[in-house]
């Protein structure tokens, strides 16, 4: 499951640049793309916001908390990179549809969307709190969902005349996404779907140029088991004691890795997990 624990040495994964769309062997950057990132003011979704631009692209950045945002922004601005903050609830679909729409006004266009938004709340099944699966389905699979089907179009425009001639869509999945486990019932189950999801719209769009991947982390740190109830939150730290976490920057270094390959190489799935992870 994707995780957040305490990361014995938080080395940062060395920033992975692709060679450009046609393959032609100089390295390419994101350089005239527009790329959308949810669940960008925390985590693995600011991390990747970071990457994105740093590789070229100009960054949607799209969460609840747009304080947050617009802090990171800033970094990005001051990098020399260009990024706009968007606040919207994407359990809402006409939230989800307007921060896309926003994007493309403010930018021009979208050539990348990282779907990375998702809660986790383990737990026994029996006699559970069922307004957590509720926020899990709504935020891991609706607002994904919501979130996917106002981009497409977008994608499918930008592989079709975009500088690249080529679009991605990622989706931030979990090791929950390969393997059930007790008290991570409804988390599986997301995640899933997610994974379901994305390889059912790999196969039905992937001749137009639009590649659709899955990044399915192990345990990294991030604020994900913030929002456990206490209890749960120790059971859930103790079940990766020892192990030295991923930190996000791994997974932004995975995802900049799937998108700035050449256009004839899609990356369909990639599974991180730490060294020392076993399960």
């Amino acid at each position: 499951m994707t995780e957040a624990h305490p990361a014995r040495a938080n080395t940062v994964g060395a920033s992975t640049v692709g060679s450009n769309a046609t393959g032609t062997g100089s390295a390419g950057t994101l350089s005239g793309t527009v790329a959308l990132v949810t669940g960008a003011s925390s985590g693995i979704g600011a991390a990747t916001g970071r990457e994105l631009a740093r590789q070229g692209a100009a960054v949607a950045l799209v969460a609840r908390r747009k304080d947050r945002l617009e802090r990171l922004v800033g970094e990005i601005e001051a990098d020399g990179g260009r990024a706009i903050a968007l606040a919207a609830d994407l359990t809402e679909q006409e939230e989800a549809i307007g921060a896309v729409e926003r994007a493309v006004a403010e930018l021009g266009r979208l050539d990348t969307v990282v779907n990375n938004a998702g809660v986790m709340l383990l737990g026994p099944i029996l006699d559970a709190p069922t307004s957590e699966w509720d926020r899990m389905i709504s935020l891991n699979l609706q607002g994904l969902l919501y979130v996917s089907h106002a981009a497409l179009p977008h994608l499918v425009a930008a592989a079709e005349t975009g500088p690249r001639e080529v679009a991605d869509l990622v989706n931030i999945s979990s090791v929950a996404g390969r393997r059930a486990m007790s008290m991570s019932g409804i988390y599986n189950l997301t995640k899933f779907g997610v994974n379901a999801f994305t390889e059912a719209l790999r196969q039905e769009i992937t001749a137009r140029h639009v590649r659709v991947s899955v990044v399915e982390p192990g345990a990294v740190t991030t604020e994900l088991t913030d929002h456990l109830r206490p209890e749960i939150r120790e059971y859930a730290r103790s079940a990766f004691a020892g192990v030295e976490s991923l930190v996000a920057e791994d997974i932004a270094d995975g995802v900049a890795y799937i998108v700035t390959r050449p256009r004839r190489v899609a990356i369909n799935e990639l599974l991180i997990r730490p060294t020392e992870q076993v399960r």
